[in-house]
């Protein structure tokens, strides 16, 4: 296949993309309409198109074949016709660590600034150690396992059947290649939940005890819920969303679990839920809030390109409206777990003081999950107990 060919390949989804959904939900889309396209087209522009995202903003007035080349290059660790034809000089260097690349590549390319490859620097945590932040979004996160107790040998005895490589990560967690195919290789498994490192690692800020009423008031498809009942069965849950079609994703991967006392509604959290929720008093709520997501932008590169910063006030706002509404269902002296996928500060930090100023609420402790040490999101978590 020749370079040109794959250039215009990447051409026409560069132009045809244009942020306003998942990258990975348009390619298969667009992969759908452009049959002609065979299974190396596919891909390579799958390659290019996501490690092109991957350099964010950096050399941004550069021509954006040379920025696709040096993307490539310091995301990979074999060639490409794009690396042989603009960087052929470091072609042999493809191999290298990314701190090594890094390095070769602000030899070539001197206005080459690494921050600008996470442009939105100014609002990160204090927390985060920029560095090794930048640098993790040129290596795709892992696929990690939650795997049910007592199961692990069985799990990974499955895997290595399969050939498929697994990492022990204690005795509850796995990681595997991104990419993994799960769905064929453990067919026959029901005995572990697909969850990343750090969202598992927010469970030890919930310290449910039996028989508590707990409220997971952003459940989504229910990731927290989940962990959650592996803590403590015997606690009474309400599971709640705005989107009806999230719960019903929930309810699948309920019944794939084998979790059946629950209670779900479909509610809208910025607006009085009284009606529903009148009677209700909650010994612990889960909040795991809408976010900008910027922890998870390794797994979602294209937002490094096409987020805008007006957004983050815009869930700051969203977070604090929600909180104000779900506190007053929370008993005295219990918790309330506050959790963003999020590294900026307005999402985190600053979002617990308001709720601390605002609200009958007194910070017992938070964490900046650093997954970015393990190839995982990073994550935000709090839990505050109702004064």
């Amino acid at each position: 296949m020749k370079v040109e060919h794959q250039l215009r390949a990447f051409d026409q989804i560069f132009k045809s993309y244009d942020g306003s959904q998942p990258l990975h939900r348009f390619l298969f889309v667009y992969f759908k309409r452009n049959k002609q396209m065979g299974s190396s087209d596919r891909r390579w522009a799958s390659r290019y198109i996501y490690n092109f995202f991957r350099l964010g903003k950096a050399l941004i007035k550069a021509d954006y074949t040379l920025r696709l080349a040096i993307a490539d290059f310091l995301c990979s660790q074999t060639g490409s016709l794009v690396i042989e034809r603009f960087l052929p000089a470091l072609m042999e260097d493809v191999e290298r660590s990314v701190t090594e690349k890094l390095r070769l590549v602000q030899q070539h390319f001197t206005e080459f600034d690494l921050k600008d490859v996470f442009s939105f620097y100014e609002n990160i945590s204090e927390a985060i150690e920029l560095h090794d932040f930048y640098i993790s979004f040129f290596t795709q996160p892992d696929l990690f396992l939650r795997v049910n107790a007592g199961q692990m040998q069985k799990l990974t005895g499955v895997l290595k059947q399969e050939g498929i490589p697994a990492e022990e990560l204690g005795d509850n967690t796995l990681a595997l290649p991104n990419g993994t195919k799960l769905d064929k290789a453990l067919a026959n498994c029901k005995n572990y939940q697909v969850q990343d490192l750090s969202s598992q690692k927010t469970g030890a800020f919930f310290q449910p005890r039996p028989w508590d009423k707990w409220w997971d008031c952003c459940a989504a498809s229910g990731g927290k819920s989940l962990l959650l009942f592996d803590l403590e069965p015997k606690v009474e849950l309400l599971v709640s969303d705005v989107r009806e079609s999230s719960l019903q994703n929930l309810e699948e991967r309920f019944q794939e679990a084998r979790l059946k006392k629950y209670q779900k509604k479909v509610l809208d959290l910025v607006q009085n839920n009284d009606p529903d929720l009148h009677h209700y008093e909650f010994d612990g709520i889960i909040f795991d809030a809408p976010c900008s997501g910027s922890g998870t932008w390794g797994r979602t590169p294209e937002m490094l390109y096409y987020f805008s910063a007006h957004k983050i006030d815009y869930f700051a706002r969203l977070q604090k409206s929600i909180a104000t509404n779900v506190v007053k269902y929370l008993k005295s002296g219990k918790p309330l777990v506050y959790i963003t996928c999020s590294v900026f500060k307005q999402e985190n930090e600053e979002v617990v003081s308001w709720l601390q100023e605002n609200l009958p609420l007194k910070l017992e402790q938070m964490e900046v999950i650093k997954g970015y040490h393990n190839k995982a999101d990073t994550m935000f978590v709090a839990r505050l107990t109702k004064l």
